[in-house]
């Protein structure tokens, strides 16, 4: 059973976490002891309503309370599939936090409250979601209960935002009406809403094909752990653990070793402990070489025919997270899935407006939640590819050399 993982996002009041709570409750995930304490803070309502929005209320309350939640994560299942929803606040002060739950998210529910459409925090979470090139969008109306489920309102939101779509350049986009508060197509297909003639919201969470976004052409293994057992029975293995973020990789092939140029050949590929004729992503692996070349934690395993971009200077958009500005000159370490190396901001050519996605001047101090495009330079070549064209190769982070705390996001251009 595969995984989705998908983050919400809409602005304050429009109903986000009445809606991952409607998800939790009406799909039955929710386990009997939240019930009963969402029951017993609910049960002096005058309507007899569980207020559903109890189930994610904890944490804001402790992020109230001035403890940082960068991102925290739900989790459900369904017999079609298991869900992860990262649920971050939507605040243009918490785009990093946003950031970070979208940047491994197949997919962005933007929630537009059905009263006021589409608004400047719907733009600015578009953005991001295209900045980020999530493969799939969701357009929840919500709130269609407060509009009388009014076809015409719905219709005019959905010309408002494909203007948004269409300067953006989203491509993948499902529109769909709801009230998280009345359940109305969250699980189950409404009654006040006939005239649609959708799936409903968990019905296109479970269908949505996530498999077709994997991409199996450019072949890209980054070696994780270097297996050496040493023993009698083992003398002489050699194993190249890690997970296969893209592509196929097949016994005899030719093979690449990034950054150092060697090239060999796939002599054995086990996966789950057994030898395979062939191994693709997302699966992890163990795979031997035919020759005893000299290959590290960090390095990339490639197809030789298809490579990656090997280099020590390149241009990033950059999400800053740390309170400490940046400025041109700072040194911290970069990690590219497994590698990890030295790094320097050598430029910063300009910020991005998250509201307008305008080009604005480069400041002399990156503050938090600042997204800008820098070049960055590092002590060692490395191998990528750009974000846009896969991000699983082309996401990157910046790590404080002293505190090792993450203070930046990546994208390789």
């Amino acid at each position: 059973m595969d995984i989705l993982r998908f983050i919400t996002a809409g602005s304050v009041d429009d109903g986000k976490s009445t809606l991952i709570g409607r998800l939790l409750y009406d799909s039955k995930s929710i386990m009997i002891d939240q019930l009963e304490a969402i029951e017993k803070q609910t049960k002096n309502r005058e309507d007899g309503e569980l207020d559903l929005a109890l189930l994610t209320d904890g944490l804001r309350a402790e992020r109230e309370q001035g403890i940082t939640i960068d991102v925290a994560y739900k989790y459900f299942s369904t017999p079609k599939r298991k869900f992860i929803i990262a649920d971050a606040p939507g605040h243009i002060q918490y785009t990093r936090n946003m950031v970070t739950g979208a940047s491994n998210s197949d997919l962005a529910i933007i929630l537009v409250d059905a009263r006021h459409g589409v608004v400047e925090q719907t733009r600015r979470h578009s953005i991001i979601a295209s900045l980020l090139n999530i493969p799939h969008i969701i357009v929840a109306v919500n709130k269609m209960d407060l509009v009388n489920y009014s076809q015409d309102v719905y219709n005019n939101i959905l010309i408002d935002y494909a203007a948004v779509a269409k300067s953006l350049n989203l491509k993948d986009i499902t529109y769909i009406p709801i009230s998280a508060l009345n359940g109305d197509n969250i699980v189950d297909k409404s009654t006040h809403l006939n005239w649609y003639q959708g799936a409903s919201l968990l019905d296109i969470l479970e269908q949505v094909a996530i498999h077709d976004d994997i991409n199996l052409t450019e072949a890209r293994f980054p070696v994780q752990y270097v297996i050496r057992p040493q023993t009698e029975a083992l003398h002489d293995y050699r194993g190249y653990a890690g997970k296969i973020v893209s592509g196929i990789y097949k016994k005899g092939a030719a093979v690449t070793i990034q950054p150092s140029g060697i090239t060999t050949s796939i002599a054995a590929i086990e996966v789950s402990g057994n030898e395979v004729d062939e191994a693709f992503a997302p699966q992890s692996a163990v795979i031997h070489l035919a020759d005893n070349v000299d290959v590290s934690r960090g390095d990339l395993i490639t197809l030789t025919e298809n490579q990656p971009t090997i280099s020590n200077e390149f241009e990033v958009l950059l999400c800053w997270m740390a309170t400490k500005p940046l400025v041109v000159g700072n040194k911290y370490l970069l990690q590219l899935n497994s590698r990890l190396v030295r790094a320097v901001i050598k430029d910063i050519s300009y910020k991005i407006n998250v509201n307008s996605l305008e080009q604005e001047t480069a400041p002399e101090q990156v503050q938090l939640n600042d997204i800008i495009k820098v070049t960055i330079k590092t002590a060692a070549p490395i191998p990528y590819d750009s974000y846009k064209e896969l991000r699983v190769n082309g996401g990157a982070i910046l790590i404080d050399e002293t505190s090792h705390v993450t203070v930046g996001a990546c994208m390789i251009q």
